[in-house]
């Protein structure tokens, strides 16, 4: 079983809820996104999120983001992740799964947002990444490094 397998099992989803497998993170940065609809705080970060994901990601770094919803429903979880105003174009735990659980109390998630960066070996890169998006936006990247 690999570490990715161990921290999110073997699939994941997106935003029109089909499987996707966990290999899609192999050799990238991973941004764990702990966040929920019902968040106010959550709803001004994420479009900052999706900016910067488009950005880094359409520039070729090897980034990859998972929601981990606080939702209380699939259906809260899916609105959220396919807002209008700001989609979500990256993969989520499947609403639920006793990994999201396992997730927060791994990476210490007292509040939401939170976003925790992983580097491709699964080591924590910035347990803050969220604060550093915010200041810093594009260049939080090299901060990641």
């Amino acid at each position: 079983m690999s570490n990715l397998e161990e921290l999110f099992g073997k699939t994941l989803v997106n935003a029109k809820n089909e499987s996707v497998s966990v290999d899609t993170l192999k050799d990238k940065y991973i941004g764990l996104y702990f966040s929920a609809h019902w968040c106010p705080p959550c709803r001004g970060f994420t479009p900052k999120l999706v900016e910067f994901y488009n950005n880094i990601t359409s520039s070729g770094k090897p980034f990859e983001i998972v929601f981990v919803s606080s939702d209380k429903s699939p259906k809260q979880m899916f609105e959220y992740m396919n807002d209008k105003n700001a989609p979500m174009p990256w993969l989520a735990v499947p609403h639920g799964d006793d990994r999201v659980d396992q997730l927060s109390d791994k990476f210490e998630v007292a509040g939401i947002p939170k976003l925790v960066v992983l580097s491709p070996d699964g080591k924590v890169k910035s347990p803050t990444a969220r604060e550093q998006i915010s200041s810093k936006g594009t260049a939080a990247w090299d901060a990641w490094q």
